[in-house]
C-alpha cells in the first residue's frame, strides 16, 4: 500500500498563508458590506398625479423598504389634484404608522398638494412646499352612486338669481343632504385630528374641507399649516435637521445631515397597476372581456375569444373594485352590450340596437362620475359610433339576406345542373334512374331517355325524387361561361 506523504515545511508554510489571506479578504469583504449597509439613506419617493390604489400601494411598500434597510428619512415628492379617500387613508395609516420619518414636500414650482395632498401633508411627520406651490380644496367629492347631487366648491347654494349668498353654515347644512354632511363631518374630523397630531393649524384644515380655500407656500408657512418652505431636496434636509417629530413610538429628533440621496422611482407593478386602474382602460377591458365572451358562446371552441375575454373581464372587475363604479351606471352598460349582441341573434330591424347605444351611453357617463376619475367623453361616443355602424351593418345585412334566394334547401334546387349516373330505365311514362346532385345521390325521373355520364337540369322536386331534363346547348355554353 502506497503511503501518503506528509506536507513538508514549505507547503506548511503555504498553506497557512493561503488560509490568512483567505481570512483577510472575508473580513475586508464584510467590513465594506457592514459599511455600505450602514450607510444612512434619504429614501425619495414620487407621487405625479392622482392618488389612487396604485400610488397607494407604491407609497406603502417604499416605506416599507426604507424601514427594512434602515434609512433615516422617507421624502415624498408629491404633485396631485386629488384621488380616492380610501387610498389616501391607507397611505396615511402607513405613515402614521411608519418607524421612520416622512416629509412630504410639494415640488416642483407649480405642482399642488389639491383634496387627498393636503390630508396627506397633514398625516405626515414633516410638511414642506416649494415656492410657487399651492394646498387646499380638500372638500370630498361625492362619487359612485352615492345618494344625493354634488355641489361645487365655493359656489352658493339655493335657487339662482335671488343675488344672495348663502354662507351661513346652518342653510348650507339644510340643503346639503345626510349622507353629504355624513361624509363632511368625518372629513373634517379626520383631517382635525392629523393637525392637532402634528400640532398644525386646524381651523384652516376644517376651512380648507367646508370651504375649499387654497394657500401658497409662503402663507401656508406663516399660518402654520406646514413646516418648512423649501427650494431643493439639500434645502428640505437641512431646514428639517434637529427637529422634533411626532412618532408612533414617541417623540424622535431628526438627523438629516450627510445623507445619501436614494430615489426610488415607481417600477412595473406600480405602472401595471394605474394602467389597471385608470377609468378609461378599465371600461375598454369592460367591454373587450363581455364581447370575447359572448363570441366564445356562439363560437364554441374558438379559444382565443374566450380566453382574452375572460382575462380582460376579470382586470376590469378588478379595477372596479377599486374605483368608485356607480352601479346603475354599470347595469346600464352591460343591458346596452346586451341589446346590442341581442341585436344580432335576434333582429328586431334596430330597435334593440337603438335601446342598447342609449342604455350604453347613458351607462357610460355615469359609471364614474367623480372628479378626478370620470370616463373620456370622446371615447364614450367613439365607442357608442363602432357600435352603431355595427348595428347599421347588421340591419343591412338581414334586409339584403331577405332579398336573396334561398341558398339551402330544395327552393334552390330548380335549374340546378347535375350529373346522371346510370342509363334511365323505362317505367311507364317516365324514365327512372340516379343522378348526382349538390354532392348527394337522388332519385330521378325524366320524360325523356337519360344515358349514363350525361348533364342534366332540375325541373322540380318531388320529395326524394327530382325530375330532370336534359341539358340544352346554349345551357351548357353559359355554364361554361
Amino acid at each position: 500500500m502506497e503511503r501518503i506523504k506528509a506536507p513538508t515545511g514549505r507547503h506548511r508554510y503555504g498553506l497557512w498563508l493561503g488560509l490568512m489571506l483567505l481570512g483577510l479578504v472575508l473580513s475586508v469583504g464584510q467590513w465594506v458590506f457592514a459599511q455600505s449597509s450602514e450607510e444612512r439613506k434619504a429614501v425619495v419617493l414620487t407621487i405625479d398625479g392622482a392618488i389612487g390604489p396604485a400610488t397607494m400601494d407604491y407609497v406603502v411598500r417604499g416605506i416599507e423598504d426604507a424601514e427594512e434597510n434602515g434609512a433615516a428619512i422617507v421624502v415624498l415628492q408629491l404633485d396631485t389634484p386629488g384621488g380616492l379617500m380610501d387610498s389616501t387613508r391607507t397611505l396615511i395609516k402607513a405613515i402614521l404608522a411608519s418607524d421612520v420619518p416622512v416629509a412630504t414636500w410639494v415640488t416642483p414650482a407649480g405642482a399642488r398638494a389639491a383634496s387627498a395632498g393636503t390630508y396627506i401633508l397633514y398625516g405626515s411627520h414633516i410638511a414642506a412646499m416649494s415656492p410657487a406651490t399651492n394646498l387646499g380644496s380638500a372638500t370630498p367629492v361625492q362619487m359612485g352612486g352615492m345618494p344625493g347631487s354634488e355641489e361645487t366648491p365655493g359656489e352658493p347654494s339655493g335657487e339662482s338669481g335671488t343675488g344672495e349668498e348663502q354662507t351661513d353654515e346652518s342653510r348650507s347644512d339644510k340643503n346639503s343632504t345626510a349622507m353629504e354632511r355624513k361624509v363632511m363631518e368625518d372629513a373634517v374630523s379626520y383631517i382635525r385630528g392629523l393637525a392637532d397630531r402634528h400640532g398644525r393649524n386646524g381651523d384652516w384644515a376644517e376651512r380648507a374641507v367646508r370651504e375649499a380655500v387654497n394657500l401658497g407656500a409662503t402663507e401656508a408657512l406663516d399660518q402654520n399649516v406646514i413646516d418648512v418652505v423649501a427650494t431643493d431636496l439639500d434645502d428640505l434636509l437641512s431646514q428639517v435637521h434637529g427637529r422634533d417629530v411626532v412618532m408612533a413610538s414617541g417623540t424622535r429628533t431628526l438627523d438629516t445631515e450627510n445623507l445619501a440621496i436614494v430615489r426610488q422611482q415607481p417600477d412595473w407593478r406600480t405602472s401595471l397597476l394605474s394602467v389597471i386602474t385608470d377609468p378609461n382602460v378599465a371600461y375598454f377591458l369592460m367591454i373587450i372581456g363581455f364581447y370575447g365572451i359572448i363570441f366564445e358562446l356562439a363560437n364554441p371552441g374558438s379559444l382565443y375569444p374566450g380566453v382574452i375575454g375572460a382575462i380582460c373581464l376579470v382586470l376590469a372587475l378588478f379595477a372596479f373594485q377599486v374605483l368608485s363604479v356607480n352601479y346603475a351606471g354599470l347595469a346600464l352598460i352591460l343591458l346596452g352590450l346586451a341589446f346590442i349582441v341581442g341585436e344580432a341573434f335576434m333582429p328586431s330591424f334596430g330597435m334593440l340596437g337603438v335601446g342598447g347605444i342609449v342604455a350604453f351611453v347613458l351607462g357610460s357617463v355615469i359609471l364614474m362620475d367623480g372628479s378626478h376619475q370620470a370616463i373620456s367623453l370622446p371615447a364614450v361616443g367613439g365607442t357608442a359610433a363602432v357600435a352603431g355602424g355595427f348595428i347599421l351593418w347588421t340591419v343591412t345585412r338581414f334586409i339584403g339576406l331577405r332579398r336573396k334566394a334561398p341558398a339551402v334547401g330544395t327552393e334552390h334546387m330548380p335549374e340546378e345542373r347535375c350529373r346522371s349516373l346510370e342509363d334511365f330505365s323505362r317505367d311507364g311514362d317516365y324514365y327512372r334512374g340516379h343522378v348526382r346532385l349538390s354532392g348527394e345521390r337522388w332519385n330521378a325521373i325524366s320524360n325523356e331517355a337519360i344515358t349514363d355520364g350525361q348533364w342534366v337540369r332540375v325541373q322540380s322536386v318531388e320529395g326524394l325524387t327530382v325530375k330532370v331534363a336534359p341539358e340544352q346547348p346554349d345551357h351548357g355554353r353559359q355554364e361554361a361561361l
